[in-house]
């Protein structure tokens, strides 16, 4: 099965939610409204990167990055927020699909440094380190590249 990944809009929000809360049934109600309304400001926030994977009009998953500086890292760092596979499609594949699309924006987005709580990689850890992320403590890392234009002398 072929899945796309695009940015998520505004009325992805409740589909998201839902497939959320299959995938991590311990978020309570309460936390579920307060993320709804936090998806709904990062989906516009430069800051952040929100996305979704489909096939066939069926959202099979989604993502969060989430942007920092860090002098210490000589630039952003990204933080993988969420990352969650509705369990009735392949695990490895979506979860590839995502993480490509997440090193990308990260690196358009003058990243040096992709993050990710080990936990949230659950199954699917040999995916992420094809992509070169390794453990770092209690989460897993990818040093990137950012891709950036020369700075010009004048």
């Amino acid at each position: 099965m072929e899945y796309q990944v695009r940015a998520a809009r505004i009325t992805d929000v409740e589909r998201m939610l839902a497939l959320w809360s299959t995938t991590a049934p311990a978020a309570g109600s309460a936390a579920t409204l307060d993320a709804g309304d936090l998806l709904r400001q990062l989906v516009f926030l430069p800051q952040a990167t929100v996305l979704v994977a489909e096939t066939l009009r069926a959202m099979a998953g989604l993502a969060v990055l989430a942007l920092r500086p860090s002098v210490h890292a000589g630039g952003y760092v990204g933080t993988v927020d969420l990352l969650a596979v509705d369990p009735r499609h392949d695990q490895e594949q979506v979860t590839g699909v995502l993480v490509e699309e997440l090193l990308r924006s990260a690196r358009n987005k003058g990243c040096t440094v992709v993050e990710a709580a080990l936990r949230s990689a659950g199954p699917a850890l040999p995916v992420w380190e094809r992509f070169g992320f390794a453990a770092a403590g209690p989460r897993i890392e990818c040093l990137i590249r950012a891709e950036r234009a020369p700075a010009g002398r004048g």
